[in-house]
């Protein structure tokens, strides 16, 4: 009690800079002057569950949930990258248009809303927008695309895409398809790095404007596009390979190389990715994660299911300190120009310290605490990703990201 009273004493002799989240972080003024954007928000998934929705409070240990309007406010969340996520599936005209339609239907689920909740956020299709945004009180909502599966073979869908918003792509999820490679194949390398078709995306991409993202990229496919595209690169949720071997992560040389081309690695939140193995005996929670749910009362039900899953098979998470010696070996390598952060939320993402929207200002106080500056840290929470999203914007056709109708 004593101690909360002298930090409250100390919050009020230096006026209203100073506020707390509700979770009991400190909200410094460095997080709250920086625009804080995570590029890999997968709560579009759960705009359709019935019952939920982002303006309400939820909780983990309820829900499973980690995003919502209530806990961006409270940990100073400005907002990221909103994602159109389809899971990789057969590679035929069938299951292409499914893909398609998937896509397009979460898409549109992301544009409503924001039309439904226009006084708390926006939709943003230009890299200046994000500011204009934030100053006006709401939350930014950029689109991106993970897995390049609803493309199919039909290079004219990312026209379609970008004008409903899509800033950002990736070309391939978990398994090999049409246009690249996976860092995690299902049958090992096909194309050994990116396809003929997925070198003409590539150049369609840098057109259009579009921001490429090389997370689930396989090596050799990240090499392809760092040697083809005319715009910086960016992993929008990945680590580092020499802290961590996991096949998502990135070696020194490419991480120089990306470095090299003006990109940016968004470090991500993720135990496996951080060096904390998955528990085998955790995997049908895993599994369970990744069924659908119609309404909130199935969501509850999940989540108490994967609960009694881990208490039988207790197994340690990442935190904090794994956290951040990720992020300071990346500036130390390629300097704070290059690197941000990504939690992965509401998609497999979280670990102990860092699980919930709320916990950003957490992020920023371990960071100050090792020297970094506040002008470190406008860069690292939105800085940095919206130098490149504006570069790869800047060299496209002008008439290719008038943004959508």
């Amino acid at each position: 009690m004593l101690k909360r009273s002298i930090i409250l004493g100390a919050a009020a002799l230096m006026g209203s800079s100073i506020v707390f989240a509700r979770n009991g972080a400190l909200m410094s003024p460095a997080h709250r002057a920086a625009i804080v954007l995570d590029t890999h928000i997968d709560t579009p998934a759960l705009l359709h569950v019935a019952g939920w929705s982002i303006m309400d409070r939820h909780s983990l240990s309820v829900d499973g949930t980690q995003v919502d309007l209530p806990r961006m406010q409270d940990g100073g969340l400005d907002g990221g990258f909103f994602v159109v996520f389809t899971e990789q599936g057969p590679r035929t005209p069938a299951g292409f248009a499914m893909a398609r339609d998937a896509a397009l239907i979460r898409a549109l689920e992301i544009r409503d809303m924001v039309a439904r909740h226009n006084k708390d956020f926006e939709l943003a299709t230009r890299a200046d927008d994000a500011e204009t945004i934030v100053k006006s009180g709401k939350r930014v909502v950029f689109m991106s695309m993970e897995n390049g599966y609803p493309i199919g073979r039909d290079l004219s869908l990312m026209r379609t895409f970008r004008a409903l918003g899509v800033t950002m792509m990736g070309p391939v999820h978990v398994g090999n398809n049409d246009l690249a490679d996976s860092s995690n194949p299902d049958n090992g390398p096909e194309w050994y790095g990116l396809s003929p078709l997925g070198r003409q995306w590539v150049a369609e991409a840098n057109r259009l404007g579009i921001l490429i993202d090389a997370s689930h990229a396989s090596p050799e496919a990240l090499d392809d596009i760092l040697a083809l595209s005319t715009a910086p690169v960016i992993l929008s949720h990945s680590s580092l390979k020499s802290l961590a071997d996991n096949p998502r992560n990135i070696d020194d040389a490419r991480l120089r190389a990306l470095a090299a081309k003006g990109g940016v690695i968004q470090i991500n939140a993720v135990s496996s990715h951080l060096g904390v193995p998955n528990s085998r005996g955790r995997a049908p929670a895993r599994a369970l994660l990744g069924q659908p749910v119609a309404n909130i009362a199935e969501l509850q039900a999940q989540r108490a299911a994967v609960l009694k899953i881990e208490r039988e098979n207790p197994a340690p998470r990442a935190n904090l300190d794994l956290l951040v010696a990720q992020i300071r070996y990346a500036v130390a390598l390629v300097g704070i120009d290059h690197v941000g952060l990504s939690g992965d939320f509401d998609g497999g993402g979280g670990i102990d310290g860092f699980d919930e929207a709320n916990d950003y200002p957490k992020v920023t106080q371990r960071l100050l605490a090792v020297g970094f500056t506040a002008e470190d840290l406008r860069k690292f929470w939105g800085g940095n990703v919206l130098r490149v999203l504006r570069e790869a914007q800047a060299r496209a056709e002008p008439s290719a990201v008038a943004g959508p109708q």
